[in-house]
């Protein structure tokens, strides 16, 4: 990037991180009330209030490989990926408090109960978390064998898929409305701020002045 180059962030385009850091990124001074205007719906890369600051909307997932090649310089993203991905390229120095929730294992009730949970050594576990997954059993001292899925998790234990699950929890009450319950919590969850560590380098008086308004907007009460 240019020294006068506009900053690209990256946000999840959908789920409860979008709903929630609007009003968050509002008080720290970049309004994104025309990004979700009508007629924008199929529109990706959108100006803000901020003049040095776009913003693109990417799938959950892409959000830190956005960010970790350069694509964009800033990026707001669940903890969970941030981890899941743990790219040395990625630093996260704010924790946005929003978006809270925790990565768990769950099992159907009855299989649940008619077994020790750590005396298995090998387990098929069904989640999008695949790296997260096999180091959480490794410390355990069992095998993970990850059957990467992107939705309907909940339904592959019941379906003879898989034995566990691993994926986010906030109520629990999907869980128990397909008949799982939560063994363990693996990880707390919640949004952060994230940039590009070569952009800090390259433009760190805008990048932190960022970061500080950020950490600014989550002490507001």
């Amino acid at each position: 990037m240019n020294a006068d180059d506009k900053l690209v962030m990256a946000i999840p385009k959908g789920g409860r991180i979008l709903n929630a850091i609007a009003p968050l990124m509002l008080r720290a001074g970049i309004d994104l009330k025309d990004t979700f205007s009508e007629g924008c719906e199929r529109q990706l890369q959108f100006p803000t209030t901020d003049p040095k600051i776009d913003i693109v909307l990417v799938s959950n997932f892409d959000v830190v490989t956005f960010l970790a090649f350069g694509a964009a310089h800033l990026a707001i993203a669940g903890s969970d990926i941030l981890m899941e991905f743990n790219h040395p390229e990625v630093y996260a120095p704010v924790n946005l408090d929003v978006g809270i929730c925790h990565l768990a294992v769950a099992a159907p009730v009855q299989q649940f109960a008619k077994e020790d949970y750590y005396r298995c050594s090998h387990v098929r576990v069904a989640t999008k978390y695949p790296n997260l997954t096999r180091n959480y059993f490794a410390r355990h001292g069992v095998q993970a064998e990850c059957i990467k899925l992107n939705g309907a998790l909940e339904m592959a234990p019941n379906l003879g898929l898989c034995r566990r699950i691993v994926d986010l929890v906030q109520t629990g009450s999907t869980l128990k409305a397909n008949g799982l319950v939560e063994i363990d919590k693996i990880i707390d969850v919640s949004a952060r701020l994230a940039v590009n560590r070569t952009a800090l380098k390259i433009r760190p008086g805008l990048i932190g002045d960022l970061i500080e308004r950020f950490r600014e907007a989550v002490n507001v009460v």
